[in-house]
């Protein structure tokens, strides 16, 4: 079984060198030769993920107002508790299967999840409770599917290519978030909520190639290019190997890292500013458009401008920001913006403030906190990639949406003023500016600028020094 304390690649050369300096016809986005194929494979699979999940994401939204804005809590309550349960079954699948086998494995399975929602609901397309567990289970498709495939790319491609690219491979995600809606405007009155479905399943299918071809990349010049065949050190980062360990070991391996710790909190406060201002929009959606249909096209629009914004930042601002200004800078910025966002909704609750502030906020998420984030596991060993980073994706993210909906109910009886919510939000969003700085310079300082030999950061022994 791998020892996750024990330095990734131990034992193994030193990595390639940093490559060579961009073409002229690549210098504006950061790529450097060789790289081109890989971030357009990278580029397609974040772009068909987000298509297919943004055509069915405005009617989950509606399905959400559908069942109740009161109720909403008991909704992310039942995801959370999915999450959990799915735990010890991502574990043992993770421990056992071969990476290169593992992450085409899981989209498969919700490529079959798909197609029997689809069945289902062409037999019975009104069933309320059909509407609530699609809603769930879609809840839980989302964050697994997207943590899985950056724990895909963090494992392809090395830290210092991570830092000039991942913000191009975002952009995908972002493209196939203003294509999903769009499509999935035009195309329901055509094919239904099944046809969707069906859509859906082939976006997903499709990342299947995409994921064995980056595999093959890695070992000719990504994160695994020089590596040593045979070398006992190594081999836990042999995507044709099982990754080992326990049903449990992503939260035994984010419980003994301080590092791995801050992320989860990070990630929790996240969840919380996420959750307050969902909650926010959903009842004053329900107040402005009391129409279902009118519903699902305000929240296609809002989705169509998010993604159309966040595109242009990815494309051209996310990786001169991370290259020049460091990691922190991306995680400290969106927080502060969300702070300021909070503020003027509590002197100015209406509609849209609100909107302005969701806009802000996921625009800051995708373009810039996401990136980050996942720059924050280029320095870490495969069991820390895919157990741990999974567990803080899907079930600390999860926790934190449960937790934050129920502690936005009881602030609502108790105070029964929208403002004192939004003025939570704002202290909230402060602290996690200040945990997003710690996190940066601790990534800066302890293996974010190595190519190769890094210490994983999941294990606090192998990089500990003072943060200066």
């Amino acid at each position: 079984m791998h020892d996750p304390a024990s330095p990734a690649g131990a034992g193994a050369p030193e990595g390639p060198p940093a490559p060579a300096p961009p073409p002229r016809r690549g210098r504006g986005l950061g790529i450097a030769p060789g790289e081109g194929a890989a971030v357009a494979a990278g580029f397609l699979f974040f772009f068909c993920l987000f298509a297919g999940y943004f055509m069915l994401r405005p009617v989950r939204e509606t399905m959400g107002i559908a069942g109740g804005v009161q109720n909403l809590q008991w909704l992310f309550t039942a995801t959370f508790a999915v999450m959990l349960a799915a735990i010890p079954l991502y574990g043992a699948c993770s421990a056992h299967l071969p990476r290169q086998r593992f992450v085409p494995w899981v989209n498969a399975f919700f490529v079959a999840n798909l197609l029997g929602f689809a069945l289902a609901t062409r037999l019975a397309p009104d069933d309320v409770r059909l509407a609530r567990a699609f809603y769930v289970w879609l809840s839980v498709f989302n964050l697994f599917v997207v943590s899985v495939g950056w724990s895909l790319m963090a494992d392809v491609f090395r830290p210092q290519q991570a830092r000039r690219l991942f913000g191009l491979l975002a952009a995908g995600a972002s493209a196939g978030g203003l294509a999903g809606p769009l499509a999935g405007a035009w195309l329901v009155p055509r094919i239904g909520l099944t046809g969707l479905m069906l859509c859906c399943a082939a976006l997903l299918a499709a990342t299947v190639p995409a994921t064995g071809w980056l595999f093959r990349w890695r070992g000719r010049a990504g994160a695994g290019a020089g590596a040593v065949a045979g070398d006992a050190g190594a081999a836990p980062q042999d995507p044709g190997r099982p990754i080992g360990g326990g049903l449990w070991g992503g939260l035994t391996l984010v419980a003994r890292s301080p590092y791995l710790l801050g992320i989860s909190l990070f990630v929790i406060l996240l969840a919380t500013a996420s959750t307050f201002l969902y909650f926010e929009q959903a009842r004053l959606v329900a107040q402005a458009f009391p129409s279902r249909v009118r519903q699902t096209q305000v929240f296609s629009a809002i989705d169509a401008t998010v993604q159309a914004l966040t595109i242009a930042v990815q494309l051209f601002l996310s990786g001169r920001i991370a290259r020049r200004y460091g990691v922190g800078v991306l995680l400290t910025a969106v927080p502060l913006a969300v702070a300021a966002g909070f503020l003027v909704l509590a002197w100015w609750p209406t509609f849209g403030v609100l909107a302005g502030a969701m806009v802000l906020r996921r625009v800051g998420e995708y373009a810039l906190l996401r990136p980050g984030r996942e720059m924050l596991f280029t320095v870490v060993d495969a069991e820390t990639k895919y157990k741990a980073k999974n567990v803080i994706d899907t079930t600390i993210y999860r926790a934190g949406d449960a937790v934050s909906a129920w502690a936005k109910t009881a602030i609502d009886a108790i105070s029964g003023h929208p403002a004192v919510v939004a003025l939570t939000g704002a202290g909230l969003a402060l602290a996690w500016a200040a945990l997003g700085w710690w996190l940066g310079r601790w990534h800066e300082r302890h293996g974010g600028g190595r190519q190769a030999g890094a210490a994983p950061a999941g294990d606090w022994r192998q990089a500990r020094g003072p943060l200066r």
